[in-house]
């Protein structure tokens, strides 16, 4: 008979991507893969049958919100939504009062917010696992979901190379620059140097592109940036509680990923794409598009309307992905997955 033991996943929480080693990362980047097959092909998968999941969201949010909902459908949890107006972490109750009651009635919670020292404190309190999804140092579950769509269209992670340009200090650039040093992917980041990410954090990922093999290159030069890449990605150049947007627009838009810039990657097509993890100022059919026209006379922002439609893009590939890849980490740390014991 074969000997079985939990998967090293069960229990553990996901608060950043420094936590997990390549052969970590690169498990439920697969198992995302398998997972959305299985959907795919109509076959269930309920992992966590009767299990019921908080989602705090401080932070509103499109993607995040639908991802963990059906994610946690599909496995067979309910999820229950617990907005801003809901939650009193550290205003009205300490964060560790709220993490003993909600682990006292939830199997799993997701925080999505500011402060990534309140999902750390989150952790460690309720005696379940609690995911990060999204604050404003790390995106875990992003890179997932980032990670995923790039094997889908390469076949492979290790060995390419990732361009992201804009704001180079929020947590999109912090995530791809040490996620992609763990998993061997040379990670550019294309930005002014007033934005370019924090010693601290260049340091820890160049500690895991010294085992790795990963090139890290911070440059604000567009030109030696951009050559070379296979993924040119962007992210909005005014994030959640910010309000800096004339400065901003003043100081990224050299930075705008538009046809020219794509170019500049020499990159074969077939061997190019570009990534956002939206939403997305590609034109004026939004109130804050409309806005933006009026006050700054720009109808594109971080990526023009050309790039953002062209058949270089694969935002929505990379937005459907999220589902599957909170959907593999959920059900790696709370699905009770037998391994053969070696």
């Amino acid at each position: 008979m074969t000997d079985f033991k939990n998967s090293v996943f069960q229990g553990r929480s996901v608060l950043a991507e420094k936590d997990f080693t390549a052969a970590e990362l690169s498990y439920l980047i697969d198992f995302g893969l398998h997972l959305k097959a299985l959907k795919k092909a109509g076959v269930p998968h309920h992992y966590l049958e009767g299990k019921n999941i908080a989602l705090l969201f401080e932070k509103t949010s499109t993607r995040t919100r639908s991802a963990f909902t059906t994610a946690a459908i599909d496995l067979g949890a309910h999820p229950e939504f617990l907005g801003a107006n809901d939650i009193q972490l550290g205003k009205k109750e300490s964060v560790e009062d709220t993490a003993k009651v909600l682990g006292s009635m939830f199997d799993g919670i997701e925080f999505r917010g500011f402060s990534q020292r309140a999902v750390e404190g989150l952790a460690q309190y309720p005696g379940v696992p609690v995911w990060n999804g999204l604050t404003d140092e790390w995106h875990p579950t992003q890179m997932l979901a980032d990670f995923m769509t790039v094997k889908e269209n390469f076949g492979h992670i290790k060995g390419l190379t990732l361009t992201f340009m804009g704001d180079g200090r929020n947590n999109m650039a912090n995530s791809l620059l040490v996620t992609g040093a763990i998993l061997g992917v040379n990670i550019h980041i294309v930005a002014p140097k007033e934005l370019h990410p924090t010693q601290e954090v260049q340091d820890i990922a160049n500690g895991f592109a010294a085992d790795s093999g990963a090139k890290l290159l911070i440059t604000d030069d567009l030109d030696e940036g951009l050559k070379g890449s296979n993924v040119v990605y962007t992210d909005v150049w005014v994030s959640m509680g910010e309000s800096n947007w004339e400065e901003r627009v003043k100081l990224l838009t050299p930075y705008q990923v538009n046809m020219a810039a794509m170019k500049k990657t020499g990159t074969p097509d077939d061997q190019l794409i570009f990534m956002h993890c939206l939403p997305a100022f590609h034109d004026t059919t939004t109130e804050y598009g409309k806005e933006i026209e009026e006050k700054y006379g720009i109808t594109e922002m971080e990526v023009t309307d050309e790039v953002f439609r062209s058949k270089y893009a694969r935002q929505f590939e990379e937005a459907e992905n999220r589902m599957h890849s909170i959907k593999a980490m959920m059900a790696a740390t709370l699905g009770n997955l037998f391994i053969p014991r070696v």
